[in-house]
């Protein structure tokens, strides 16, 4: 598998590129390979920053330094607290939703539209565990927006290729809200479960491309983009 890679990095914050099949942290079940475990042993000064989060099975696990996540098999940047106060600040920016975030993705089916708005409220499905849902949902749905443009349109209308900009951060929010207009990520075992693989993929075709949020020590407005892996840039040319 893959190793992670550090776009940038100061005395306040780490900018990681993720690979596919990387958790963000532990879940208390599976036995994945997280990143966590990866951070503390190049940056062992980031033990103990920020929260410590308890599992729906009561097991307690640290996030040191972890502001935001995506998910398992979703690739790209990622940012981590290296201090508590740039933690503070981050998650603050976060939790505003001043943090501007662009994904890639590859969706089964044509988009007619070259832009887009989803604004639907998003749920659990099963009373709090995944997968998430925008109907038939248990407790409380919470607001979501996805934003969307086109990028390419692959011949036949198998499939398109996709910017998203989402606008809240709800659990697995762009593969429940493409899926909700009948256009679920290809190879997304959760949402497309039917779906025969497409384009050479063999995992959720989403990566995180970029991420702007003001500098927490400098206050200056900053990207970081994690460049398309391999399989993305092998899909582009065969759309």
């Amino acid at each position: 598998m893959q190793e992670p890679t550090v776009l940038y990095e100061d005395s306040s914050l780490i900018a990681v590129n993720k690979p596919s099949g990387f958790s963000v942290h532990e879940d208390g079940v599976h036995d994945y390979k997280t990143l966590t475990e990866w951070l503390i042993q190049k940056y062992p000064d980031i033990k103990g920053v920020g929260e410590v989060q308890t599992l729906a099975n009561g097991t307690v696990i640290e996030r040191p330094g972890i502001v935001h996540r995506i998910d398992r098999e979703t690739s790209g940047v990622l940012l981590v607290a290296r201090t508590q106060e740039a933690y503070d600040l981050l998650k603050a920016q976060f939790a505003e939703r001043d943090v501007r975030k662009v994904y890639r993705a590859f969706v089964y089916g044509p988009i007619k539209e070259d832009r887009g708005v989803i604004d639907k409220p998003i749920g659990s499905s099963r009373g709090g565990a995944a997968p998430r849902a925008v109907r038939n949902t248990r407790g409380l749905l919470r607001e979501a927006v996805t934003a969307f443009r086109v990028v390419a349109r692959g011949e036949g209308g198998e499939a398109t290729y996709i910017e998203a900009f989402p606008k809240t951060g709800r659990t697995h929010q762009i593969r429940v809200h493409m899926a909700s207009i009948q256009r679920p990520l290809i190879c997304d075992s959760l949402y497309a479960k039917s779906r025969p693989p497409l384009l050479g993929f063999t995992r959720l075709a989403l990566h995180a491309f970029s991420v702007t949020i003001e500098h927490p020590t400098t206050g200056k407005e900053v990207t970081f983009t994690a460049p398309l892996p391999e399989d993305f840039l092998a899909a582009e040319k065969l759309l």
